[in-house]
């Protein structure tokens, strides 16, 4: 019986044996694949609850000019962040001492965890207390508040020691000069990537790449007081420098912005200035431009105006006003000297006129002309803009005057397959590899399409389509001894002390013409500026030449005009050129000559004395004599009256007295010979004051009769190197401005240029 009873009792101890080995082996079955399979996948999840990974932004690379004047710059700044269950987890807390304190009859009186953290952050960074709140409660270890907040904001935050209130470490861009140079240095967006120009397409080389930093969490999201478990350290941006000078630069947009105001222009306008021998942009201005600080800004009015307008979708559809608003920003920050294409006109004759005569088409010096004012092409009635015609003409007087039907000739020499030949060779069938985002390659006809007329039309510059940069880079091949060079923005790059660590050299894209046709055509466009019609841009004591352009928009009649003028200087040796683009001025004054050339003429004088070139006067300023005003008072009316005429001076008499008791202007003043001298003989108590005519689009003769009217007089100035002023000019500016009050017989200059249909 015994037996039976301790083998049974074996059995079962057997059986509670095997069935404990099994469960044994479960458990050790589970914790082998929990750790040798599962192993890594929650050590991962344990480090995610016990670790917050931080990254740590790069600093961004710094943008200069090539004087390294800092133009964009990354600035110190932090991210406040929350961690949310840190934030429940001690306001659990504090629900429970509050409660064992309620319970013992004692007060609670510490601030609420969460209210403490809300009031505090809307009332020092403005964030909506709802959205907050909705951070707070979610489950989460990390939610940003607020991005690139100032460093002395954040630490007035830090000083609060706000449970659950942590920062991260980063940088934003700034902007020293704000609009300057907008449309070549771009901006960046919230995430520090570049959106536009040059942040954008040397993202990569600016932006470095970001570090990270994981710190240790207890088991109430509280850091723990090691600083940091793992430490991956950033590595800084390289900087850029520019082949752009601050001073050039300042120049160019300062007269590119009051020719964009002055002259109502309604479609934007640009320039750039460039060395034409190694191809470096020196400048490179857009209007309107916008604030690199605050791109998006629009004013309430402006706004208004963009909304109010209606625009449709490609199905009709009516755009919302954040599509039409974002339709504003994209054309505000559209290069438009590098994105843009347009038929460049007349200006497109120095290189037809370049190719014609490095091609043998065409002998500078003996090769004539005849102009009837009207050239006929396969039935087709293609008008100068002398409807009279030239008549006889050489070359140069050609390119002077800027006759159309003398070009269809040069274009006619040159042949089709030459023409296009050399429409490739100088780059207007490519893009130019420029730096810059979004470069278009231009227009031109196939080869199926390109027939008598557009061959005739093309030799003036109308119907096909280029940018800017491609016709600045074309034209500088012309006058630079005859290569193509690539156009170059970026100088160098440093590293994140500033330090050059890498230089980029001109580049050489081919060899166009001979230096001889180089030289040729220096010379021709440096007589179109002292003869012909882009006799605005000439500066007394600078040598510049350079050729203007006024082409009409398609359609064709609509009254709008695209204004330009490509000038260089020296003439003998160019170190700069400037080409400008007015596109639909409004007003009288629309024409190349008119607008475009006087602008770039300012441009080039300031630029050539800030380079160090003194002028060097080598010609009278002015065809009239200049001559000092005598001292008339106290003498008879008809001494006084004869003396001043002998002398060649105009006079008028006010009053009815027998001597002369006042003048104007006043004695030791100059005046031109014919001026008027004004003569008072009796007391008016003050001097007599009148209000300046607006002379803007006069002839000669007919500002010299408003200024006489006005009992003002007139300095004419203008008319090119021989200063000669001709009523085929119209006047294109004055000082002192119009409407201005100003004493009688006061000087007013006016200044004159062609206005002539090129």
């Amino acid at each position: 019986m015994d037996n039976k009873i301790n083998r049974a009792t074996q059995k079962r101890m057997l059986l509670l044996f095997f069935a404990f080995l099994a469960l044994m082996l479960v458990v050790i079955g589970k914790l082998a694949y929990y750790q040798l399979y599962k192993g890594e996948e929650y050590k991962e999840k344990a480090a995610e609850q016990q670790t917050r990974d931080q990254s740590v932004d790069a600093k961004r690379g710094s943008i200069y000019d090539r004087n390294m004047k800092v133009l964009a710059q990354s600035a110190s700044c932090e991210n406040v962040m929350i961690n949310p269950r840190q934030i429940q987890s001690a306001a659990k807390e504090q629900a429970a001492k509050k409660e064992e304190a309620a319970l013992k009859g004692e007060t609670y009186d510490k601030e609420d965890v969460v209210e403490e953290v809300v009031r505090n952050l809307v009332e020092i960074l403005g964030v909506d207390e709802e959205s907050l709140r909705e951070e707070i409660a979610s489950d989460y270890a990390s939610r940003r508040v607020m991005k690139k907040v100032d460093q002395s904001v954040a630490n007035q935050i830090r000083e609060l020691n706000l449970t659950g209130v942590f920062f991260e470490k980063t940088t934003k861009r700034y902007y020293p000069y704000s609009g300057f140079a907008s449309h070549i240095i771009g901006f960046t967006g919230d995430d520090g990537d570049g959106l536009e120009g040059l942040e954008k397409t040397l993202n990569d080389t600016l932006a470095g790449t970001a570090g990270r930093i994981q710190v240790v969490q207890d088991v109430n999201n509280n850091e723990t007081p090691y600083e940091y478990e793992n430490y991956i350290a950033p590595e800084d941006g390289k900087g850029v420098v520019l082949t752009i000078d601050e001073v050039l630069q300042h120049y160019t947009e300062k007269y590119l912005e009051e020719a964009y105001k002055t002259y109502d222009t309604q479609n934007g306008a640009a320039a750039i200035l460039m060395n034409p021998k190694t191809g470096e942009i020196l400048a490179m201005a857009v209007e309107p431009n916008y604030d690199l600080n605050n791109p998006t800004y629009v004013s309430d009015e402006t706004r208004e105006a963009i909304v109010s307008v209606s625009q449709l979708n490609q199905d009709g559809e009516e755009l919302t006003d954040s599509e039409k608003l974002q339709n504003y920003y994209t054309a505000l920050w559209r290069n438009k000297a590098v994105c843009d294409t347009y038929e460049p006109g007349s200006t497109f004759k120095a290189i037809v006129a370049a190719a014609a005569i490095d091609a043998g088409a065409i002998n500078a010096e003996t090769s004539t002309f005849y102009c009837t004012g009207v050239k006929t092409v396969a039935d087709t009635d293609i008008h100068c803009s002398k409807r009279t015609g030239h008549g006889t003409e050489t070359f140069l007087e050609a390119l002077e005057n800027s006759c159309n039907p003398v070009f269809i000739e040069i274009g006619a020499a040159l042949g089709k397959t030459l023409f296009r030949q050399y429409f490739e060779a100088f780059g207007f069938r490519s893009t130019t590899g420029f730096v810059l985002p979004g470069e278009s390659r231009g227009i031109f006809f196939t080869e199926e399409n390109f027939n008598e007329v557009e061959l005739a039309t093309s030799s003036f510059g109308q119907g096909f389509s280029i940018t800017p940069l491609q016709m600045i880079t074309a034209f500088s091949a012309v006058i630079n001894g005859g290569t193509l060079m690539k156009p170059q923005l970026v100088k160098a790059y440093t590293d994140s002390d500033g330090n050059i660590i890498e230089t980029v050299e001109p580049e050489v894209v081919r060899e166009v013409i001979s230096e001889s046709t180089s030289s040729i055509m220096r010379s021709a466009l440096e007589s179109v500026v002292a003869n012909g019609t882009g006799n605005g841009a000439y500066v007394d004591g600078y040598r510049i030449g350079g050729k203007t352009g006024t082409s009409e928009k398609v359609p064709r009649g609509n009254g709008k005009y695209i204004a330009s003028f490509i000038g260089f200087a020296p003439a003998d040796d160019p170190e700069l050129v400037c080409l400008l683009i007015l596109d639909e001025p409004g007003g009288t004054l629309y024409t190349g000559g008119s607008i475009a050339a006087p602008t770039v003429g300012k441009i080039l004088a300031d630029s050539l004395k800030y380079l160090g070139y003194e002028p060097q006067y080598t010609t009278a300023s002015a065809a009239e004599e200049t001559l000092t005003v005598p001292d008339l008072k106290g003498m008879a009316i008809n001494t006084a009256k004869a003396e001043a005429e002998a002398m060649g001076f105009s006079v008028t008499v006010k009053g009815s007295g027998s001597e002369v008791i006042n003048q104007l202007p006043k004695s030791g003043s100059s005046l031109k010979s014919g001026g008027t001298l004004i003569l008072y003989t009796e007391t008016t108590g003050e001097e007599t004051t009148t209000t300046v005519p607006d002379f803007t689009g006069m002839r000669k003769s007919e500002a010299t009769a408003a200024a006489k009217a006005a009992g003002l007089n007139i300095t004419i100035s203008g008319g090119g190197a021989a200063a000669t002023v001709t009523e085929e000019m119209l006047a294109i500016s004055q000082s002192p401005a119009a409407g201005t009050e100003v004493t009688e017989g006061s000087t007013v200059t006016v200044s004159f240029a062609y206005n002539t249909m090129e």
